[in-house]
C-alpha cells in the first residue's frame, strides 16, 4: 500500500515545467498568445496603415505623418484623371466578375448533376476540366493571347479575358459543386418523381433549393478569384484594364494616395460580397429550419 501512495505523490511533478500561473494558465500560453499577437500585426499592419493614409490631405505624400484629412483621393477614383482610369476599371472588374460567377455556377451545377452518374470518358473529361490548374497562369494567358491575334480577333476583357479567367474558376467551381453532390440525398429526387413531378420541378422545386448554399458558395469562389486575377488577364484583357492590371500600372509609372484609396474602397467591396454570401447562407438555412419546425 505505501508503493502506490508514493508513486501517486510524486505524479504531479511530471508538469512542472508548464506549472500553471495563479490564473490557471501556463507560461506557454502568453508566449504562444504573443507570438500570435505578431502575426497579426504583420499581416494587417500594412493593410491598416493603407486604409489610414488614404485619408490624406491633398498635399500629403505616400507615407507617414498625415498632413490633415481629406477625402479627395476617393473623389478622384470616380474620374479619368493623369494616375489611371479607376472607374473604368472598376466597372469592368465588377461586370467580367459577374459573367464569370453566373457562368461558373451554371456550368458547375450542371456537370454536378452530370457526374452523379458513371458515363463512358468521364476520368477524361475530369481531368480535362481540372487541367487547367496545372498550367502556370501567365502561361496559359499568353497562350490565349496568341490564339486570339492568329485568328485575327482583338483581345479585350469580355471575351478572350472571360475564357482565361473561366479557365481558373470553373475547376474550383466543379470541385466545390462535387463535394456538394456528394452530400446530396437522392431519396428526396425520388420522392419527387413518385409524386409525378416532372425533371424540370425536381430540379427547380427540389434540387436547386437543397443545393442553394453550396451554390453560393461557389459563385463566391468565382466572385473573389475573378476579381483579383491578374496572370490570366494581364495578356487577355486588350486595350482597357481590369482593376488589378490598373493597380499594376500605376505602380509603374505616377503613384499617389489613390492607390491607397483604391485599395479601401476594393477591401470594402471585398466585405460587401463575402457579408452579402454569408447572410444569403445564413437566410436560407434559417428559412429550411423554420420551414422543419413547422412541418414536425
Amino acid at each position: 500500500m505505501n508503493a502506490p501512495a508514493k508513486i501517486h505523490a510524486k505524479a504531479p511533478a511530471k508538469g512542472h515545467a508548464i506549472r500553471p500561473r495563479a490564473n490557471g494558465r501556463p507560461w506557454t500560453f502568453y508566449v504562444l498568445a504573443g507570438l500570435f499577437a505578431l502575426y497579426l500585426i504583420a499581416l494587417y499592419g500594412p493593410m491598416f496603415s493603407i486604409y489610414i493614409l488614404s485619408f490624406q490631405d491633398l498635399k500629403g505624400g505616400l507615407v507617414f505623418p498625415m498632413r490633415g484629412f481629406s477625402l479627395h483621393w476617393f473623389e478622384e477614383l470616380f474620374y479619368q484623371t493623369r494616375t489611371g482610369d479607376f472607374s473604368g476599371s472598376f466597372r469592368r472588374s465588377i461586370g467580367l466578375a459577374v459573367l464569370v460567377t453566373i457562368i461558373t455556377v451554371v456550368f458547375s451545377f450542371m456537370a454536378g448533376l452530370a457526374f452523379r452518374k458513371r458515363f463512358w470518358g468521364d476520368t477524361f473529361v475530369f481531368y480535362l476540366m481540372i487541367g487547367s490548374l496545372v498550367a502556370p497562369g501567365l502561361v496559359l494567358g499568353i497562350g490565349i493571347g496568341l490564339a486570339f491575334t492568329m485568328m485575327g480577333l482583338q483581345a479585350s476583357w469580355y471575351t478572350s479575358a472571360l475564357g482565361a479567367q473561366l479557365s481558373w474558376t470553373l475547376p474550383f467551381g466543379i470541385l466545390v459543386m462535387f463535394a456538394v453532390m456528394s452530400r446530396f440525398n437522392n431519396d428526396w429526387e425520388e420522392a419527387a418523381r413518385d409524386l409525378g413531378a416532372s425533371a424540370a420541378q425536381r430540379i427547380w422545386m427540389v434540387v436547386l433549393p437543397i443545393l442553394a448554399p453550396g451554390l453560393v458558395a461557389v459563385a463566391l469562389f468565382g466572385f473573389t478569384l475573378s476579381y483579383d486575377e491578374f496572370a490570366r488577364t494581364l495578356q487577355t484583357a486588350g486595350p482597357l484594364n481590369t482593376l488589378p492590371l490598373e493597380i499594376w500600372s500605376m505602380t509603374l509609372n505616377v503613384t499617389s494616395p489613390s492607390l491607397y484609396a483604391l485599395g479601401t474602397v476594393s477591401t470594402v467591396v471585398s466585405f460587401l460580397i463575402i457579408g452579402i454570401s454569408l447572410g444569403s447562407i445564413a437566410l436560407i438555412q434559417r428559412q429550411r429550419a423554420a420551414a422543419a419546425r413547422s412541418g414536425e
